[in-house]
Formats: C-alpha cells, sequence, structure tokens
C-alpha cells in the first residue's frame, strides 16, 4: 500500500467514526425507484425529493409505467423538485431505453447503466452501488468532489477524474463508503462556502483548514 493510499484510508476511518450514520439519503424499495430518484435530485435536495416520490412511486412501478403516464401529469408530480420539464422528459427516455434494451428491468452494472439515455457515471454509480450492492465506481457529486479537493486526496475537479483518483487510493469494497462518508461530511461539517473546520475531525490532517480556520 503506498503512503497516500494510507493515508487516504486512515482520513476515511476517521471521517465514518464521525458519521457512522452515513447512508444514502434518497428513500426506495427497488432499483427504479432509485434510478428515478437519483435522476430527480440534480439540482435538488434529496429531502425535497423524498417528498414528492411517494405519490410517484404509488402510480409507477415498472418502465411501462412512466411510459404511459402523461408527460404533463409527470410534470406535475415532480414539479417541486425543480428543472420538472427536462427531468420528466430523462425519465420517460431513460424509461424507454430500459424497456427497449433490457426487457423493463434496470441493468445491474454500471458500463450497463450509462448506456440508457439521460444516465451518467454519477447516477450510474448510485444505483449500482446501492441497489445491487456492486462496487463497480464511486459516485461523485459536488461534497465528494470538494471534500476531496480540500482534503488533499486529488487536484482535479472533474468529476470522473476525481472518481479514478479516489478508485485509485481506495480498495474496491470501500467505495460505496467513501460516497456516503464524503457526502455527509460535505454537507454536516466541510460546507462549501463555511466549512466547519473547528468542528472536524480530520482538522489537523486537512492541508487546506488553515484557509478557513
Amino acid at each position: 500500500m503506498s503512503a497516500r493510499s494510507e493515508r487516504a484510508g486512515h482520513l476515511l476511518d476517521l471521517l465514518a467514526a464521525e458519521h457512522p450514520d452515513a447512508h444514502i439519503a434518497l428513500d426506495y424499495t427497488t432499483p427504479l425507484e432509485l434510478l428515478v430518484a437519483t435522476i430527480l435530485s440534480a439540482q435538488c435536495t434529496d429531502a425535497r425529493v423524498n417528498m414528492v416520490t411517494p405519490a410517484l412511486f404509488a402510480l409507477c412501478r415498472t418502465p411501462a409505467d412512466y411510459l404511459a403516464l402523461p408527460q404533463a401529469e409527470l410534470e406535475e408530480l415532480i414539479r417541486p423538485t425543480g428543472f420538472f420539464r427536462n427531468k420528466a422528459r430523462a425519465i420517460r427516455e431513460c424509461c424507454a431505453s430500459i424497456e427497449q434494451r433490457y426487457d423493463g428491468r434496470v441493468p445491474e452494472t454500471l458500463d450497463e447503466l450509462v448506456t440508457l439515455h439521460g444516465v451518467g457515471r454519477k447516477t450510474a454509480a448510485v444505483v449500482s452501488s446501492n441497489a445491487f450492492g456492486r462496487c463497480d465506481g464511486i459516485a461523485v457529486d459536488t461534497h465528494v468532489g470538494r471534500v476531496s479537493r480540500r482534503l488533499g486526496l486529488t487536484r482535479h475537479t472533474d468529476p470522473v477524474k476525481v472518481e479514478r483518483a479516489l478508485m485509485r487510493l481506495f480498495p474496491r469494497e470501500r467505495w460505496l463508503q467513501v460516497s456516503d462518508v464524503l457526502i455527509f461530511h460535505g454537507r454536516r461539517v466541510c460546507e462549501a462556502r463555511r466549512p466547519r473546520c473547528a468542528e472536524c475531525a480530520v482538522r489537523d490532517l486537512c492541508p487546506s483548514a488553515h484557509l478557513f480556520l
């Protein structure tokens, strides 16, 4: 194990101990529900998505159900999540891909998921890891990217490059934990504008702490 990987593992251990409840915040019971919820979470809080999805999931249980639902009705159901027209279109096109390519079943692997219309690596990683227990990648959102850079785990700003850097630093079996823990830390402590470094469990190991203290 390299010194950089050893340091990264130590940081993750400390942060995991600080956030033992770290987990995906979206509510779902099936892979399709998680896929739809993740699409809705773009530029929207998970809490707001969770307020919208119960009514949506009660109506739509399969990709065919989403395709049968009129566009205007779907838009109205998801309106509170913002960008509802684009999101409704993305959900319907994604469901059409599932119907046409995978016989109505959400595929399990990241490589398969990114073939669905409108599904990027972050969404694919969320679904493959949480819904299917696979370790095909690391979901990199704004929190993961920001915290990774501040901790000196990467200098990249491009999410794909951040993901690759993290995948090299951490063993595959910890990839889901990396995403969950860094997201929780980014929301609770390492906030974008005013990180609470004085309360941070890894303050003494963070190369960015002096910038904010």
